[in-house]
């Protein structure tokens, strides 16, 4: 009988430890997406900011080293 409590109580934590995982793997797939998608929008920055300012590509390495 002891048995039987002991793995129910491990079954019982390691459900909580795949729910936690699953809600970590979430919320981190949430944030590669927003990192993608900013990465996307810097670069139709760069290509803009490289049409309107030549000079831009240039500079660029520069003000990246500053930074």
């Amino acid at each position: 009988m002891k048995d039987i409590i002991a793995l129910q109580e491990r079954l019982t934590l390691m459900e909580q430890e795949i729910k936690t995982l699953t809600d970590k793997i979430t919320k981190l797939e949430r944030d590669l997406k927003e990192v993608e998608d900013l990465k996307s929008e810097i670069k139709g920055l760069k290509v803009f900011i490289g049409r309107v300012h030549p000079d831009f590509k240039s500079q660029f390495p520069d003000i990246l080293k500053k930074v």
